[in-house]
């Protein structure tokens, strides 16, 4: 690959390395306020949160494989179903894409850090806690802060199995705890990223050529202001249910178990989209890159996204259905899931309408992407099933929900972050990730994913419930429940596989140098890894694409405006 030409007030000399000692570099790490180390610190936190949410998982589908199976007891699925699913939301997904969002915002907009670096660094240490927190639930049987056991009352804590009279001891409290305090640090990283956006951009760059990927963060940020607050409310009333005798979700005293319900999923589904944003922020970089071509539609992309935010906000109660909040109710929620679906839709058209005609290159990342698309586009089929009223009550709580929602976050979200890994662990570490050993965490990967969530809706379809501990061998679930337990170990030996990459390609990975895929965005014109203050002179850009159009001035799309 050649050398890159430089953009004017672009510093692409590294900083100078100074000679540490063990002492010193761990110092540095936990006491930085630097974007990007900060940013690196989530992703890791993720990633072995990611490993532990895993492990819990496949014991969950190891007790499932085959009926009458006593792989755990009772008690233990139900703390391990109510740690795997905290653990996989709160402290995996969170934290991985605040984490990109951390490293890529700043740098993306020709910034040098972000707008508050101490409430930065504050907010993840906060978050890594909260998680911290959570997981001692499971040590100590004796003593004033023992927890005796981990929470066993489901990710969602559903009034009444969350009052005092069935959830005694520490467990449940330590639950509310940790998702308290990770609201807290995601409500400080989300200002931190919209004032970055709104009031640090380069000279030049308007809103209207800001990287797809930054509209998206802004819009995400927008979502957790509104979305964690009410989580936040809840767990605070759940707190002055058990210990100051309140009576907000106490059927007994006049409260409402619906109320715990319409707060959870007031958080709950536009999360989904808190999270699914990003990873359409991804495709939103990457597919453009390896089909050499500039995103088709962006003023459509913005609205897109835009809408998808605003209307994220009004569709929670479709996981209500089966409460009896009567036909009025239950038609508004039908039709707002079903709008929300166009703006979907209208990003998968452009994604499309991008690789149509463009050169692709299928490296790791466009894999991924490719892989993306197909998988969301069919989870959001099944959402759609999902959303009409009569298939809902039939459906709710089976494992074909569970199928669905796995198909959004693992088909499509997960998918998206590994596209991002291979896309810019290149700028983050300075070296490339093997392509061999990459397509091995691919195939490995997909074939895995879809035994298991392929097949997952078909018990489903034939009733098997979402909570079930075991089930007699009459059923006709045995078989399939075998075939998505396979799946869950091939999915397991990607997850290994790309872990050793990550860490071989760190030693001996290809020396990336500072645009390895011939990109466009601001972050390609720094060194790789960018030194500590990113650029030692902001950049002044004048179209969406600066780095491309300095390389292809013959382009005749080099200058175009919105």
């Amino acid at each position: 690959m050649s050398t890159i030409p430089a953009i004017k007030g672009v510093d692409e000399t590294q900083a100078t390395q100074r000679a540490r000692t063990p002492g010193g570099v761990i110092h540095e790490w936990l006491t930085t306020v630097d974007h990007k180390k900060i940013g690196i610190l989530y992703i890791t936190y993720a990633l072995i949160f990611l490993v532990i949410g895993g492990v819990e998982a496949t014991m969950i589908r190891i007790q499932l494989a085959v009926p009458d199976n006593h792989f755990v007891s009772p008690q233990v699925y139900n703390r391990l179903f109510t740690m795997h699913g905290t653990t996989m939301i709160f402290f995996v997904a969170m934290p991985i894409v605040f984490g990109f969002g951390n490293y890529l915002v700043p740098i993306m907009i020709g910034a040098r850090d972000m707008a508050f670096p101490r409430l930065n660094a504050f907010s993840f240490w906060i978050s890594a806690f909260a998680g911290v927190l959570l997981y001692f639930s499971y040590l100590g049987a004796s003593g004033l802060y023992a927890a005796g056991s981990a929470p066993d009352v489901g990710w969602f804590a559903y009034a009444p199995l969350t009052a005092k009279v069935f959830s005694p001891g520490h467990s449940t409290d330590y639950w509310t705890l940790a998702i308290l305090l990770s609201g807290v640090g995601s409500i400080g990283t989300a200002l931190n990223i919209v004032t970055t956006t709104l009031c640090m951009r380069c000279p030049g760059m308007k809103l209207s050529r800001m990287p797809l990927l930054v509209w998206i963060y802004l819009v995400m940020g927008g979502l957790v202001f509104v979305t964690i607050s009410p989580l936040t409310a809840a767990q605070i009333m759940l707190t002055l249910d058990r210990y100051l005798g309140s009576h907000f979700f106490d059927t007994q005293a006049g409260g409402s178990a619906l109320l715990w319900m319409h707060f959870f999923w007031i958080f709950g589904h536009p999360e989904v989209y808190v999270l699914v944003l990003p990873a359409f922020a991804f495709m939103n970089e990457i597919v453009p890159v390896f089909s050499r071509k500039a995103i088709f539609g962006y003023p459509a992309m913005v609205a897109a996204s835009v809408c998808i935010g605003f209307i994220s906000l009004s569709v929670w109660a479709h996981h209500m259905f089966t409460v009896g909040m009567g036909a009025a109710g239950n038609t508004f929620f039908v039709f707002a899931t079903m709008v929300i679906s166009v703006p979907t839709g209208i990003k998968i058209f452009n994604w499309l309408a991008t690789m149509w005609g463009g050169r692709l290159i299928f490296a790791t990342p466009m894999l991924f992407s490719i892989a993306f698309l197909f998988q969301f586009l069919i989870a959001g089929l099944t959402g759609i099933i999902l959303a009409v009223a009569p298939f809902d009550w039939q459906l709710h709580n089976t494992y074909f929900v569970v199928a669905h929602f796995h198909y959004v976050i693992v088909g499509g979200i997960l998918f998206a972050l590994f596209a991002a890994f291979y896309y810019w662990y290149p700028k983050i570490v300075g070296r490339m990730m093997s392509e061999k050993i990459g397509k091995w965490h691919f195939w490995l990967f997909v074939i895995g994913f879809h035994l298991t969530f392929d097949f997952m809706h078909i018990p489903g379809l034939l009733g098997m419930p979402r909570q079930i501990y075991t089930y007699e061998a009459d059923r006709g679930w045995g078989t399939l429940n075998l075939i998505v337990t396979i799946g869950v170990l091939f999915q397991a030996a990607g997850v290994l596989v790309f872990v050793y990459n990550l860490v071989r390609s760190y030693y001996v990975g290809k020396m990336a140098g500072p645009d390895p895929w011939d990109a466009w965005t601001l972050e390609w014109s720094t060194s790789s890894p960018p030194p500590d203050y990113n650029f030692a002179v902001l950049p002044t850009v004048k179209s969406r694409r600066p780095l491309w159009d300095l390389k292809h001035p013959e382009d005749p799309d080099s200058d175009y405006e919105l």
